[in-house]
């Protein structure tokens, strides 16, 4: 009989490991006198712990709502025999501070996200975690905090926002930066971008192609880190609401069973979500991103994996920005749940990988539906809308350590041209806009990276105004900066080494001739060697931008692009 009391016991201690030593016994009153106060019974005080980790916030559309999703959760947590404990953390608007100095914050907001939930967890003693995420850099900032943590976790994707409307015609914010570009090539007036801001974002959810946001909750819960079908899901939608509450039963599961993310944050299961993306013709930043929550998760990933995966995993999805369909109408027809199980069936994913069910991935498949015939959003395997990887990885000597391309097939694969080079975003902006740029022209934009912005800005302002400027399929662009995902056209970004690190984008002057070749996988400044020997003797580092403040911190830790951009790297 004593035995078996010291299994039940060591059971209950596994489900209450971090939280018991913060409300056991006579010398935590204190502690137990504190959560009285906000809400805790005291039957609350033997039940497991779970943080509830909202990012909402009202300055930006995709976070507006996640407060009364985060309700949810915790319903479902207290509904499961646990005791949920709701608390923010940031969310800040790529939409609204891009194109300006703001959006030098922006990759900052996802260590800061990551190291708020570590911290708040880490303090507070819960036992697991429910993560929720709206805006593009919440997801990897949740799942690099979770990682950390490695104690039971879900995430929720706060979901995708439906399109606007204007002249019959579906639109997002996109759809509005293009327009700027537009409206300066006088090809619209005020009046037409005024109805076009005003009608373009409808009410709250991420934005609506498969940009950044959209991106990365695919491939977390390819992952095995959400539930399924949890990245394809309306913001406000009863099956939203639903994944939430299921979400907090879900890691009730997760702590009896003691399943955490290390045991689903594997090399396999990094290989899925890259295999996702890939078929959803997904953004560019998914590579500094999950290099970023396999160096949390301890998981040995590269840049190189992308090239790997990408040559035998075509792209299927009909997607904005380069395609012509939202998200929206991907949840109409099913969402990803249709689209792993092909995947799966072709041999492409790992279907023993774990996930937050508590089953493998190909056990959550087996009952998944098929896509709807007569559909065209997804592609079938003999008509891909690219037959490999549009993610396509870059070196040569304007990077040596690596570059990132977005090649979806439309823009060609090779661009040789004449560089016209910035030393900012905003240099950059005002030279498209005012009709400097010409065809045949490669734009240089340099001092955008991770150390030199700091930041490492997204240009989707310069990449939309090439395109409402209508120079798509004429000019190229090259930068240490990264793009957001509804950037597309000729586009390549992560340049590393950064120009602020003596990176040869550094020396590149207006007139020099480069070359980005996508079939070759490289990127080059076509000058003599002597001539980059001469240059490179008389650059000088500039002086950092910011001097104190978070910025500062950020730029004297973050890494390389081609590492993810992690601000903990040990060497």
């Amino acid at each position: 009989m004593a035995k078996k009391n010291s299994s039940k016991k060591s059971k209950r201690s596994a489900k209450r490991a971090y939280s018991s030593v913060m409300v056991d016994g006579p010398e935590r009153a204190a502690s137990r006198a504190m959560l009285y106060a906000v809400g805790f019974k005291k039957p609350d005080f033997k039940k497991s712990q779970v943080g509830i980790a909202s990012t909402w916030g009202m300055v930006t559309p995709c976070n507006m709502h996640i407060d009364q999703l985060a309700v949810h959760v915790n319903q479902g947590v207290n509904t499961n025999g646990g005791k949920g404990v709701v608390f923010n953390t940031i969310t800040i608007s790529d939409g609204i501070s891009m194109g300006t100095e703001g959006m030098k914050y922006s990759l900052v907001s996802r260590e800061v996200i990551a190291d708020s939930i570590e911290t708040v967890a880490g303090c507070e003693g819960f036992d697991g975690v429910v993560a929720i995420g709206g805006c593009d850099k919440n997801m990897p900032g949740c799942l690099i905090g979770l990682a950390r943590l490695n104690r039971p976790s879900i995430f929720v994707y706060g979901g995708t926002i439906l399109p606007g409307n204007y002249q019959g015609k579906d639109v997002d914010i996109v759809s509005v930066f293009e327009a700027v570009g537009q409206h300066a090539n006088q090809n619209i007036n005020d009046r037409q971008l005024g109805e076009l801001e005003a009608c373009a974002i409808p009410g709250p959810g991420s934005c609506g192609g498969m940009y950044t946001a959209n991106t990365m909750a695919s491939a977390i819960e390819a992952l095995g880190m959400s539930l399924p079908n949890s990245s394809a899901q309306a913001a406000v939608s009863d099956e939203k609401r639903n994944d939430c509450e299921r979400a907090g039963k879900a890691v009730m599961n997760l702590l009896k069973e003691g399943i955490r993310p290390s045991d689903i944050m594997t090399k396999k299961a990094f290989e899925n979500a890259i295999t996702v993306v890939t078929a959803l013709g997904g953004s560019t930043n998914a590579v500094l991103h999950l290099l970023a929550m396999a160096h949390a998760a301890n998981v040995k990933l590269s840049i190189d994996d992308f090239t790997r995966i990408g040559k035998r995993v075509p792209v299927l999805a009909d997607l904005k920005p380069s395609g012509r369909y939202v998200m929206a109408e991907l949840v109409k027809i099913g969402g990803t749940l249709p689209l792993m199980r092909m995947l799966l069936e072709e041999g492409l994913l790992h279907g023993d990988c774990l996930t937050v069910t508590g089953k493998t991935l190909a056990q959550n498949l087996t009952k998944a539906p098929r896509y709807p015939k007569g559909q065209d959003i997804i592609r079938d395997f003999d008509n891909p809308i690219k037959k490999d990887g549009h993610l396509v990885v870059l070196y040569g000597n304007l990077a040596k350590t690596g570059a990132v391309a977005k090649i979806s097939g439309k823009e060609g694969l090779k661009f040789t041209g004449k560089a016209r080079v910035y030393d900012s975003e905003e240099r950059a902006l005002k030279a498209i806009l005012s009709g400097q740029v010409k065809k045949g022209d490669v734009i240089v934009i340099r001092y955008e990276g991770p150390k030199g912005g700091p930041g490492m800005r997204e240009m989707l302002s310069p990449t939309s105004a090439i395109m409402g400027k209508g120079l798509g399929k004429d000019v190229a662009l090259i930068t240490d900066g990264r793009f957001s995902g509804g950037s597309h056209g000729f586009v390549v970004g992560h340049v590393s080494p950064e120009a602020f690190e003596g990176g040869l984008i550094a020396i590149v002057k207006n007139g020099d001739p480069i070359t980005i070749d996508a079939k070759k996988r490289e990127v080059s400044l076509d000058i003599p060697a002597s001539e980059i020997k001469t240059r490179m003797a008389k650059w000088k580092q500039p002086k950092p931008s910011y001097r104190r403040g978070t910025l500062a911190k950020y730029a004297k830790t973050v890494s390389s692009a081609h590492l993810g951009a992690v601000t903990d790297l040990l060497d």
